[in-house]
């Protein structure tokens, strides 16, 4: 009866014992679940910001592309531009030239028309055309009423025809002018014949001059198909380019926004990624000792509360012998979690 008190306090050293070890037994279980659970968010973490990373390289290749692809576009739009204006250019000096040949050829039949018309004149009177009688001004006819007399008139323009002057373009239809009849005396030939030889001399000319015309205006009506060929075709281009620069730029802003966000989320997974590396670092810091320990402490309680058992023993009667602990307990008094 008197070690009842004695009994108590062995029995509650056994249930402290045993609390004890229940709380390592329950820290070293939450240590390695806490383990596991953190080390699978590091890993997924890890495998998020490769992802990432791999978006974030895609993402400025893309760029980089887009925008090789603009300058491309953008140049090809303005070599377009520069192509149609050198090719107006060209063809406004080509009209040029074609209308300058037509008035030229133009003037140059009339000359040999009128020059026709005066050999007519002397060799085939029946075919000469008189020129139309000039109509009189007012003043005139009035100094013709009272017996005046008018003052003669010069027609002006090539060798007194009335006909303007002309530019001579042959050079540029890339053809020569016929050569002229030598110099020389032929055969004897009446007033009559030498005439009508000169008049189809000119007749010849004038078909040649007619034919230059002709072709002339075909090359010119090819040469405007042509042109205005190129120019539907240039502006579809310029229409497809334009349209295809439009999306790649919006393509490329869009990309672009894209690839901020990709970094922002990167920083975020980053962040949070380092917070899980610290918090496994607390968890070595808490757990490590416990885990590396943790058999010998179990050991070593239960040797204690065996021999706190065959204490309780002894002193309530029973022959068990009485073993000395306390090294051991010292050792588990170093940590107490």
């Amino acid at each position: 009866g008197g070690f009842d008190k004695v009994i108590t306090m062995v029995d509650d050293m056994i249930d402290v014992l045993k609390k004890e070890q229940q709380d390592d037994d329950n820290k070293k279980e939450y240590c390695a679940m806490q383990f596991d659970n953190a080390d699978d968010q590091k890993k997924a973490l890890e495998r998020t910001i490769a992802d990432e990373e791999n978006g974030i390289a895609t993402a400025k290749e893309a760029i980089d592309t887009l925008t090789e692809e603009i300058a491309a576009l953008e140049a090809g739009i303005m070599a377009l531009d520069k192509s149609v204006a050198e090719a107006t250019e060209q063809r406004k000096a080509e009209n040029s030239e074609y209308k300058a040949l037509i008035q030229a050829d133009s003037t140059a039949k009339e000359v040999l028309a009128w020059a026709k018309n005066r050999l007519n004149k002397f060799y085939n009177p029946k075919l000469y055309k008189a020129p139309p009688k000039r109509e009189l001004t007012e003043e005139e006819r009035i100094t013709v009423n009272m017996g005046g007399t008018l003052a003669p008139t010069t027609p002006g323009g090539i060798a007194g025809t009335g006909i303007g002057a002309f530019v001579q373009i042959r050079a540029h239809s890339g053809r020569e002018a016929p050569v002229p009849p030598p110099e020389t005396f032929g055969p004897y030939q009446r007033k009559s014949e030498q005439g009508n030889g000169v008049i189809a001399m000119i007749d010849l000319l004038v078909k040649e001059l007619d034919k230059e015309m002709q072709q002339a205006e075909v090359s010119e009506k090819d040469a405007q198909v042509d042109y205005e060929k190129m120019l539907a075709d240039a502006a579809d281009k310029r229409a497809a380019d334009s349209k295809l620069l439009t999306e790649k730029t919006s393509a490329k802003a869009t990309t672009e926004e894209a690839l901020q966000a990709e970094k922002e989320k990167k920083t975020g997974t980053t962040k949070e990624h380092m917070a899980t590396m610290e918090y496994i670092s607390s968890l070595h810091a808490d757990c490590d000792w416990l885990l590396q320990y943790h058999a010998a402490r179990k050991e070593a309680r239960a040797s204690e509360v065996e021999s706190l058992v065959n204490a309780k023993s002894v002193l309530s009667g029973a022959d068990f012998s009485f073993v000395q602990t306390s090294s051991r307990s010292g050792f588990l008094a170093r940590r107490a979690l």
